[in-house]
């Protein structure tokens, strides 16, 4: 944000691109129907990366340019940091025209270490090991309507985790024996079917709608796996306006390993940028995970165009098997953020969240919302 605000006073001076580039963000004097596109550089800092620079882009478009058809958007986010780590991300949500055809996807390539802090609910606070690894992950659904805002379609997954260095945290040790499973490193391909209900008409700021996704992943050996397991995902998304500018937003969400081993690094993960946010992804993890998320958001305030404002509130528990279920395992995140909207004919804002649990907060800034 204040690199944002540099360039613009930089442009004020310095008329031309730049100032013309500024002016249609702050002024979205763009055509409703028009593609519209954004980029903008990112700076983070975290004790095992150091500094972190970035640029992230946005893309939004309506195919054929019919404003009857759903908000596509297309994202991308490329960094390094002076720990000499580095990462690309690319992911979309893509409507073709009619909204005949959905692509949703999510894909990332980066150098970059993982926080491994155990198995289960009960693992310790501090982490128990850096991991420093490449990760690939191409996660891909191609989904056709077959009825109204019902979608069926095959889904693909492909994880893969190498050059794995396990780096103990102080006063813990790793044997053969206590390392977990794939912590070598391994290369996993699922095959699946999924199930989609859809009737968003903007993904990124969603004011009335539903989603709901059941999918099945098989991850075997006969379709080159290190590991063979079964993963079953549940998610389903109701929004709803409470007046003219509020929405109230809800999210239950269940991964579900019903077979087979999986390795480490794709166990259900707790935590992130979307649901249970305070937590570090992968702060829990254990065969099964089930959480919840409600979120009130004020788009926009009472007393200004621009600015909105958010306060949610989450719970969830990972699990190795449902007998072992516990309420006590239940953890619980919540907080708030502010809103900027960012471009006012499409209705989308970004989003600054600060996140609290019982181990400290989190902070977060996206563009969209965040689910």
């Amino acid at each position: 944000m204040l690199l944002l605000v540099a360039v613009q006073a930089y442009a004020q001076e310095k008329p031309g691109f730049i100032k013309r580039y500024i002016h249609s963000l702050v002024n979205d004097t763009a055509d409703i129907r028009k593609p519209q596109f954004l980029v903008y550089p990112t700076l983070a800092f975290a004790p095992e990366t150091s500094w972190e620079i970035g640029v992230s882009t946005l893309y939004v478009y309506y195919a054929k340019r019919d404003t009857s058809n759903r908000l596509s958007e297309i994202s991308g986010f490329s960094f390094f940091t002076l720990e000499n780590q580095y990462g690309f991300w690319f992911d979309h949500a893509i409507y073709s025209d009619k909204d005949k055809w959905f692509f949703l996807g999510r894909n990332r390539y980066q150098s970059f270490p993982l926080l491994y802090f155990g198995v289960g609910p009960d693992s310790p606070e501090e982490y128990r090991a850096r991991v420093d690894a490449n990760f690939l992950l191409l996660k891909e659904r191609v989904l056709r309507q077959v009825y109204g805002s019902l979608y069926v379609g095959l889904e693909l997954d492909l994880q893969s985790l190498s050059r794995v260095a396990f780096i103990p945290a102080d006063d813990v040790e790793f044997t053969e024996e206590n390392l977990p499973k794939g912590a070598n490193g391994s290369t996993n391909f699922g095959l699946g079917l999924g199930v989609v209900y859809d009737d968003r008409h903007n993904v990124l700021n969603v004011r009335h709608g539903n989603f709901a996704e059941l999918a099945f992943l098989r991850y075997d050996e006969t379709w080159a796996s290190d590991f063979n397991f079964t993963s079953v995902i549940l998610d389903w998304r109701l929004f709803r306006p409470v007046n003219k500018r509020d929405v109230l937003a809800t999210q239950l969400f269940g991964q579900f390993n019903t077979s087979g081993t999986a390795p480490f690094n794709q166990l259900a993960l707790m935590g992130g940028e979307s649901l249970m946010r305070g937590y570090y992804l992968g702060r829990y993890r254990d065969n099964n995970l089930m959480a919840g998320q409600v979120e009130y958001r004020l788009l926009p305030l009472p007393f200004a165009k621009r600015w909105g404002a958010a306060a949610f509130i989450a719970a969830g528990s990972v699990f190795e098997s449902f007998s072992t279920l516990a309420v006590n395992d239940v953890v619980v995140a919540g907080g708030g953020g502010i809103r900027f909207l960012l471009f006012p004919k499409k209705d989308i804002y970004t989003r600054l969240d600060v996140a609290f649990t019982a181990e400290g907060p989190g902070f977060y800034f996206f563009i969209g919302e965040a689910f």
